[in-house]
């Protein structure tokens, strides 16, 4: 005969392999490798891009843990020098976003595109998901630069086959009332207007990692 307790714990095992396994059973470990427009220049360290984007993914109902790798006036090969370790053992994704101030000195594309392909590489060879920031150069330096400059995201995207957020800046840049007085970083509204517009982008980003985690 079969006891009452085995036939009702047989069922709770035939609901259990029913149930849909939870795609995150523990925070994302992610990490932004940036410049002052990421590490929160001018402001104080709960209005930072990383900040606000854990918040915003939190309220999303997905559990992150991001590190704020990002120097005030890096470059993109600033960025490759200190990657291996500016971004923790464990990390299990990352945002690129670096370049601004390539394109502010007038830093030749090629080199700075070399930078951000040796980054994606180091980063990939780590097991590390990237997702790219990307940035358009000042009009100042003429069509061919600009050109040059603003090509660099989509087509290394397109090469490494990562997510690629076109214009880090998108409803920010040129806007007085969203920067601070040197018209260039972000105020805590200007930052809170990137993360929105950022969001669903990032969602999408994540949701992917963590289908490799099943």
């Amino acid at each position: 005969m079969f006891s009452v307790t085995a036939v009702l714990a047989g069922i709770w095992l035939m609901m259990a392999d029913q149930t849909p396994v939870r795609a995150q059973t523990s925070p994302i470990k992610m990490a932004v490798l940036g410049d002052s427009l990421t590490a929160g220049y001018g402001l104080p360290g709960s209005a930072a891009f990383p900040v606000r984007l854990q918040k915003a993914l939190k309220d999303k109902g997905i559990d992150t843990d991001i590190v704020n790798a990002g120097v005030s006036g890096d470059t993109t090969s600033g960025g490759r020098d200190r990657v291996d370790w500016s971004i923790p053992d464990g990390t299990e994704a990352v945002i690129v976003e670096l370049g601004a101030n390539d394109a502010l000195r007038g830093i030749d594309p090629k080199i700075s595109r070399a930078s951000l392909d040796e980054i994606i590489k180091k980063l990939k060879a780590r097991k590390i998901a990237v997702m790219l920031a990307g940035m358009y150069a000042p009009r100042n330096y003429g069509p061919e630069y600009a050109a040059a400059f603003d090509a660099i995201y989509p087509d290394l995207a397109k090469t490494w086959n990562v997510p690629l957020y076109p214009f880090f800046l998108d409803g920010v840049a040129g806007e007085s009332k969203l920067n601070q007085p040197d018209g260039i970083h972000p105020t805590a509204e200007g930052i809170d207007i990137i993360v929105t517009r950022i969001l669903p982008s990032v969602e999408a980003f994540l949701a992917a990692r963590a289908e490799q985690r099943k």
